[in-house]
């Protein structure tokens, strides 16, 4: 059996610190690139860096399993994030979509006995208590006037495909190397989205302004390489609900942070809220004794 993640240890809130910051990496950087071509020079940026080292310290590429592993990442890179970009730029609130996204540990959850896991009553409860805190996180922020289908509907792509896609990895594919593995995901992630890239967007429109430099180097350095490493790594020693659960706490770190950066409204309601989500992420992370 594997062994969990500490709850308070420093690789969970790390992580969840990280890919808290990534709405706040799209609203400064989606104004100055369409958001397929941004992930295309994201998706670039990490095999520039990651390819080069690999082959300096020879890392071990995954034997047998290197279709596993990309389609694995086809799902948690490219179907995720090209889901929420999307969304985002066709006027998606964040409110929204992290709200929507935020249904992730349920149907993880539902989705256990599939992989051979199983979810514990109290575990259920902290789900649900999660997801309360999350709404409640997200309340004041949410409308959907003028909200199109289309938005709608990538958002869930994003909320099926990152689902589906830590479920897969976690059954067929949980143990390789982080190097490898991530440039055979970000290889295969760049494949999938550049085809639509080209079709639907023109690099031509790409601002190069200061901000969409620093959002770009914070996407590649950060997020796709920082957060993923530290999500993969909880991957392989905890259960896909409570690894999943931590994104509970995603919506409130990042609402936090909007208010800060931003001067975004963040009530009590919403402190309310993000003490229900922690309280949730607890009942699901914590092991009986």
């Amino acid at each position: 059996m594997s062994k969990p993640a500490s709850f308070l240890s420093p690789i969970p809130l790390f992580f969840v610190f990280l890919w808290s910051t990534g709405f706040i990496v799209a609203k400064f950087g989606l104004p100055y690139a369409p958001p397929l071509t941004f992930l295309l020079l994201r998706f670039v940026g990490v095999l520039a860096i990651l390819l080069p080292l690999v082959l300096v310290m020879r890392a071990p590429w995954p034997r047998g399993k290197i279709r596993e592993v990309a389609l694995a990442g086809l799902l948690m890179q490219a179907g995720y994030l090209a889901g929420v970009w999307c969304a985002i730029k066709l006027g998606m609130p964040a409110g929204l979509t992290a709200l929507m996204v935020g249904m992730q540990p349920i149907l993880t959850a539902m989705a256990a006995p599939l992989i051979g896991e199983q979810v514990r009553p109290r575990q259920w409860l902290g789900l649900v208590f999660g997801l309360g805190g999350v709404a409640l996180v997200v309340y004041a922020k949410i409308t959907l006037v003028g909200l199109s289908w289309q938005a709608i509907a990538l958002c869930l792509f994003a909320l099926l495909s990152i689902t589906a896609g830590t479920m897969y990895q976690r059954r067929y594919c949980p143990q390789f190397d982080l190097r490898t593995g991530t440039i055979i995901q970000f290889a295969a992630s760049f494949v999938a989205v550049l085809p639509f890239a080209l079709y639907f967007e023109s690099f031509t429109d790409i601002q190069w302004t200061v901000r969409f430099v620093g959002a770009l180097a914070w996407s590649v350095l950060a997020l796709s390489i920082g957060a993923i490493f530290l999500l993969f790594a909880l991957i392989r020693r905890s259960d896909a609900t409570q690894v999943t659960s931590l994104l509970y706490l995603t919506p409130p770190t990042t609402a936090i942070m909007a208010w800060l950066m931003f001067g975004e409204a963040f009530s009590l309601l919403g402190v309310a809220g993000m003490a229900l989500a922690v309280l949730g992420v607890v009942f699901v992370v914590k092991q009986p004794r």
